[in-house]
């Protein structure tokens, strides 16, 4: 947790660039590419357009969700593939939706506590190349055959009068489910949205306002200075997001089906998509940026990582995180010139916008008397959020981040102040400062 802004700093960590790439729907063009070359892609952009030269990069601090099972470091796998030097050091941290927001603070608070010098740090998923499993009683029937050396053909076709093919042989499929209470993450948006009495109208209307805002951002060139082109293995060059739809509407919105619950507020259309991308950050020491003649484009001024049960409101952390970065910075909701927040789902933000409007929230949930502020959903996600753009899982914090110190120095803003929620009910806030 860094200081806050009345504590004197000695050394100050600064994100001097950042690059993602595209983001695009998962089983699309970047099918081929795993967790792991979608990073390496990333990193290779970021030193191009930096000018630093991969020796001068101290470490690797990567994040993601979902993790290859025979190579869980991702980070380290990414420095062998991208070219940098074989002695640097990487490592890879998983904190479900906020892993790369966690990947960069873990390297902005190295940095400042002199560990390290200039550090990349980054993160994103490849959904496409979800692991699948088998049933774990195949894993258990199979196992003591596959594992044991003296295992013979006669002890495989044992096997064949053990395993049921409608039990043990169809694969698992992935989900984004709860493991404490067998919940989808979708289904405990809705308890949410009926808790808060957030209508369908608004759901759609909130995920209307985030495609025209990514489709507008793509159109002005918004996006031009974060987004790199990316070749896939078949050689087809990527050059922008797939998701954010200039033809959304409300009125379309309104025609879909609920995923959710027969009678739920929840449907694609005002939830994010499953996404496949990465994005990666350079950080140093502000004096290193300044004497490489680097210009800082922002700094965190403070941070809250947080969670709640996720048996009661899974995805209203950042009600709670937000607030606690902004008391830690010395700061207001009314002193903030830019908010984002992450879209899991339409519904979840509008939860959000609501407990932090809410006395009483403020009260039960953070102990203090008074709420963080009222905020209308026209007034955050400038450029967009999740629901037009996707998310790739780890990439999302990073792309927050990178959009937002891009904003902070194109529009000559001071303050951002940032709140992801992830799995597990956990969360993140934090502030950020023009440099």
């Amino acid at each position: 947790m860094p200081p806050s802004k009345d504590t004197p700093v000695m050394r100050r960590a600064v994100i001097v660039g950042g690059v993602r790439t595209p983001f695009l729907r998962a089983f699309g063009a970047f099918t081929r590419m795993d967790t792991i070359a979608l990073g390496a892609a990333a990193v290779r952009a970021l030193l191009g357009k930096t000018g630093v030269v991969p020796e001068q990069i101290d470490s690797v601090f990567w994040g993601g969700a979902i993790l290859p099972g025979s190579t869980p470091n991702v980070g380290r796998e990414i420095v062998l593939d991208a070219g940098l030097p074989r002695t640097l050091e990487a490592s890879t941290v998983s904190r479900a939706c906020s892993s790369g927001f966690l990947a960069v603070t873990q390297a902005a608070a190295a940095i400042e506590r002199g560990e390290f010098d200039i550090c990349i740090a980054g993160g994103g998923d490849s959904t496409s190349n979800a692991e699948v499993t088998m049933p774990p009683s195949f894993v258990h029937k199979m196992a003591p055959v596959a594992m044991s050396a003296k295992s013979g053909v006669l002890d495989y076709l044992g096997l064949l009068g053990k395993i049921s093919i409608r039990k043990d042989l169809i694969p698992r499929r992935p989900s984004i489910r709860e493991r404490s209470t067998g919940e989808l993450m979708g289904e405990s948006a809705e308890r949410m949205a009926r808790i808060w009495n957030v209508p369908r109208a608004e759901q759609d209307a909130f995920a209307a306002q985030s495609h025209r805002r990514a489709c507008a951002a793509m159109q002005s060139g918004r996006f031009a200075n974060e987004v790199i082109p990316v070749q896939t293995p078949d050689g087809a060059t990527v050059t922008a997001d797939n998701i954010p739809r200039t033809d959304t509407t409300e009125e379309k919105l309104a025609r879909l089906k609920p995923a959710f619950a027969k009678d739920g507020t929840l449907t694609a259309g005002n939830s994010s998509a499953l996404t496949d991308g990465a994005g990666a950050v350079l950080i140093m020491s502000e004096e290193r940026a300044r004497s490489l003649g680097l210009q800082p484009l922002a700094a965190f001024r403070s941070w809250s990582y947080d969670a709640v049960d996720p048996a009661d409101q899974l995805l209203i952390g950042p009600a709670i995180s937000m607030p606690r970065a902004l008391e830690r910075a010395g700061m207001t909701l009314k002193d903030v010139d830019l908010v984002d927040i992450h879209e899991a789902f339409a519904a979840q933000v509008l939860c959000v916008l609501r407990a932090m409007a809410s006395d009483t929230f403020a009260k039960d949930w953070r102990g203090r008397d008074k709420a963080a502020g009222e905020l209308s959903f026209a007034d955050v996600n400038l450029h967009g959020g999740s629901v037009a753009l996707g998310h790739p899982f780890g990439g999302t914090g990073v792309r927050m981040l990178i959009t937002a110190a891009n904003e902070l120095k194109l529009s000559g803003k001071s303050t951002a102040l940032l709140g992801i929620c992830a799995a597990g009910g956990q969360s993140v806030g934090a502030v950020i400062e023009a440099v």
